[in-house]
């Protein structure tokens, strides 16, 4: 009997261990930009996934209604983007990209209006704020098992992850979203570490 109950508990810590690798490793490093997705800026131009130069990138999907936990992160990130610019790497090896979950309501004129909020006035900053067609942001979504919905009153239900990607575009880290769970400092540690 005791040799049952060791069967048992060692299969069930093999389980464990597996789920654990699986949800932490392994699934983390299938995630990644999907190639064949194009999507507009806020200033209009087409942003081609498949044309994207070798950077290190944070990516947050957010949408402009948002109360409080989009746009507190949208406001971590620009602390981040100070620290990046006093390193001499933001833009030129790290980038930024903000994409909205919600393309229907926010508009490239919304989506401006949202980015200079936070300091960015151009496409050409290291910080690219994004919209798609419906299908093409899910897409993106599913591929980083993101998931949000629309309760129906425009007040999306959403998960609260960023994602920092290599420069192949693959997860390399997971980071919370806002004030509590994006901590500027850890971000900045990941990124200048993937750096050298």
């Amino acid at each position: 009997m005791k040799k049952l109950y060791l069967s048992l508990i060692s299969l069930f810590i093999i389980c464990v261990g597996a789920g654990i690798f699986y949800f932490t490793v392994y699934k983390q490093a299938k995630m990644r930009l999907p190639d064949d997705v194009v999507m507009e800026t806020a200033w209009g131009n087409e942003y081609h996934f498949n044309e994207m130069k070798p950077k290190i990138r944070l990516l947050e999907f957010m949408y402009t209604n948002c109360p409080d936990i989009c746009p507190n992160t949208t406001f971590q990130m620009t602390k981040l983007r100070s620290k990046l610019e006093q390193a001499h790497v933001f833009g030129k090896k790290v980038e930024f990209i903000t994409i909205t979950i919600d393309p229907k309501r926010d508009t490239p004129e919304k989506l401006r209006t949202y980015a200079k909020a936070f300091g960015v006035d151009n496409a050409q900053q290291g910080w690219m704020f994004l919209r798609g067609s419906e299908a093409d942001t899910k897409k993106v979504a599913d591929a980083f098992d993101f998931q949000y919905r629309d309760p129906g009153n425009g007040m999306l239900i959403h998960t609260t992850l960023t994602y920092l990607l290599d420069e192949n575009g693959r997860v390399i880290e997971q980071f919370g979203m806002g004030k509590k769970r994006f901590h500027v400092e850890e971000v900045y540690e990941a990124i200048m570490d993937e750096l050298q």
